[in-house]
């Protein structure tokens, strides 16, 4: 695990949209083709800007993007909905090759979680994208996390801590707005990517960085898990930095 700390969120954005472009540009050389994950929320805002800044400086057309969650039940019209993040921030900007989308709305879920399974499990996942929650969360598998599904995606329950968070960010205006479950790519999922780069920026998420990345690895702190991963790159603004023992 690399951990790289920038003074703003913008300088955190560039660096991990450079690795990113490093790492998928790699992929493409190597196998002529490279397979993401891409995640939303806000965490994610500067690292996408700057990752859509120069389409040019990746083929992005042998590219396949898969999508780390959805909430259950809400349409992509929807304003909180994460395929209208994805749409809105990044595939109409940079075009990949394929997308996979998760159907949050589908009628049924454990369909669409199937159907996702089939697609995913025939590829090498080069890079996932990822953030951190305010509970530690990663993707949407909040504490406790299953560590042991091998199932690549499933319907979890948000719990208050996450639905408050996505309420917070402005994404819902009341809690009870907020959806009880999403489907999720699963921990292990996430970790069988090659690489995976956490863009975790702002003071709110100063304590699950500490808890994630010094503590102990567990469910209750589901992002720790990445502590386990080769090839984790964790980027911090000196806000979510705050709080690591380096920091004080």
């Amino acid at each position: 695990m690399t951990i790289e700390i920038a003074k703003t969120k913008e300088a955190l954005g560039e660096s991990a949209a450079e690795k990113a472009m490093e790492l998928i540009n790699g992929a493409i050389r190597k196998n002529g083709h490279a397979y993401f994950i891409a995640a939303t929320g806000a965490s994610q805002f500067e690292f996408l800007a700057a990752l859509t800044k120069d389409p040019s400086r990746v083929d992005w057309k042998k590219t396949t993007m898969f999508h780390l969650d959805e909430y259950v039940g809400i349409p992509d019209t929807h304003p909180a909905s994460f395929r209208k993040y994805m749409r809105e921030r990044f595939i109409t900007r940079v075009n990949p090759g394929t997308v996979h989308l998760i159907e949050g709305d589908a009628k049924n879920t454990a369909a669409e979680c199937a159907r996702l399974k089939t697609l995913i499990s025939k590829c090498v996942i080069d890079v996932a994208f990822v953030g951190i929650g305010e509970n530690g969360h990663l993707a949407f598998n909040d504490p406790p996390a299953d560590f042991t599904t091998k199932e690549p995606y499933l319907v979890v329950d948000l719990d208050e801590k996450c639905r408050r968070q996505q309420m917070g960010e402005g994404w819902f205006k009341t809690l009870a707005d907020v959806p009880p479950q999403a489907v999720s790519m699963s921990v292990n999922e996430i970790m069988r990517a090659n690489a995976v780069i956490a863009s975790v920026p702002d003071k709110r998420k100063a304590q699950a960085v500490a808890d994630c990345l010094t503590g102990p690895v567990t469910p209750e702190h589901p992002s720790s898990i990445l502590q386990h991963h080769p090839n984790a790159f964790i980027y911090l603004d000196a806000a979510s930095a705050s709080l690591l023992p380096s920091a004080k």
